[in-house]
């Protein structure tokens, strides 16, 4: 059979530009096929992957609910000293929710799970009362006002599980397990590849920070209500897809303030800290919420990679171009060295949004909050905060006594 030698050639020139064009191909994100979506529990992962499980198994990430039958410590407060908050009993108590600022009870009806109506607050070691009101979550008025008639599986179970399923409420295990950022593990675990796993260090930083923003946010359903019931977390979602086609952010007009937001946009509760990042020049830049932690576990708080400074400066130490530009931090923050005001999350993440009475917790907007915007909008500010016996006026006047702080800036 004759072929022509032009023929041959372009072939041969075909064959090639299209293997340079695979070779320059940048590597995949870690996406598996969610067609077959094998789960298969943390413990699969241990044997793989045995110093990061130790690491794991101990951060409050894999120990949001716990049994107090399997772990008696579980319960933080004395049930044995009466306050007549507390209306029941200690085995009534079927898991116990959060350890580090407040600690809430879940009683099992059936398969299942309701808050109990009187919650611990950590920091102060006291009872408070528990119940969402009207006008504190947007789902409030369309549950009866009644603790025992608002189930958890809806409106909190799906970000305190791994594979919630809301057909038969059951899990592939309780609290915030491998798979919940890594997809379903169990063809990974049959045969380990990166091919077949999540790894959101891998993913773009939009879909790396949604990781993060599934749980850590406010927001609804994209199809709300699901089978005649209202759900507060993203159902349907899975590592692997794209949290945009399952989860709407809280809507907020500028200007008003909420229960979830102050008049900026900045959050006014926890839990929100996908809604504050997604506004914050950071997250244009494309920072990860892993750029700063390890939710594997550190020894830092809040899971930091290092200590918080540490993590700033190392972007915008003096003379970097991201700012600030001046030769010492210390010019910039106008503080002391080693002082509370001389942290960089002092001034750009001040605890403003609340978790339970006056414990709050730091913002994620990195922007610095102006004393004219406590007096304009009553957004709280990071100046006043500290110095809790001066006023927004003393404030204003120190900022502008500050070089080289804009003027401009500040009157905003």
């Amino acid at each position: 059979m004759h072929v022509s030698r032009r023929y041959l050639i372009l072939v041969c020139v075909t064959c090639s530009v299209s293997r340079f064009i695979f070779a320059q191909r940048p590597p995949t994100s870690a996406q598996p096929s969610t067609a077959r979506r094998q789960y298969a529990g943390s413990a699969m992962c241990r044997p793989c992957h045995p110093q990061i499980y130790a690491r794991w198994e101990k951060t409050r990430m894999a120990n949001v609910v716990r049994d107090p039958r399997q772990h008696p410590d579980a319960i933080l407060p004395d049930l044995s000293q009466q306050d007549p908050l507390v209306t029941f009993k200690k085995d009534e108590i079927a898991f116990v929710y959060g350890s580090k600022w407040k600690q809430r009870y879940f009683k099992k009806v059936g398969d299942d799970y309701f808050v109990l109506p009187a919650q611990w607050d950590v920091t102060h070691q006291i009872w408070r009362p528990y119940f969402v009101r009207n006008g504190t979550d947007w789902w409030a008025p369309l549950y009866p006002p009644d603790n025992m008639k608002r189930p958890t599986g809806p409106l909190c179970d799906g970000c305190h599980s791994v594979n919630y399923n809301i057909n038969n409420k059951t899990v592939t295990e309780w609290n915030v397990g491998c798979e919940k950022c890594h997809g379903p593990g169990g063809e990974h675990a049959a045969r380990p590849s990166r091919l077949n796993i999540v790894n959101p260090a891998r993913l773009d930083s939009v879909q790396a920070n949604d990781t993060c923003i599934q749980c850590h946010s406010q927001g609804q359903p994209l199809q709300n209500p699901i089978e005649g019931k209202y759900y507060d977390w993203p159902v349907g979602f899975h590592m692997g897809e794209k949290l945009q086609n399952y989860w709407k952010l809280e809507e907020h007009k500028l200007g008003e303030t909420t229960f979830t937001h102050f008049a900026d946009g900045t959050a006014h509760k926890n839990r929100m800290q996908g809604n504050d990042f997604v506004q914050s020049v950071m997250y244009a830049r494309g920072v990860k919420c892993s750029s700063c932690h390890d939710v594997h576990g550190t020894d830092n708080d809040a899971l930091l990679i290092k200590p918080a400074n540490v993590i700033c400066l190392e972007c915008h130490g003096p003379g970097s171009p991201n700012g600030p530009h001046v030769s010492t931090i210390q010019e910039h923050t106008h503080h002391k060295m080693g002082s509370a005001g001389n942290e960089c999350v002092a001034c750009h993440m001040p605890r403003i949004e609340q978790t339970i009475a006056d414990v709050n917790v730091r913002s994620h907007t990195f922007r610095f909050i102006s004393p004219t915007m406590t007096d304009k909008y009553k957004i709280p500010n990071p100046c006043t905060d500290c110095h809790k016996d001066k006023s927004t006026v003393w404030a204003m006047q120190q900022l502008k006594s500050w070089s080289p702080v804009s003027p401009w800036r500040i009157e905003q």
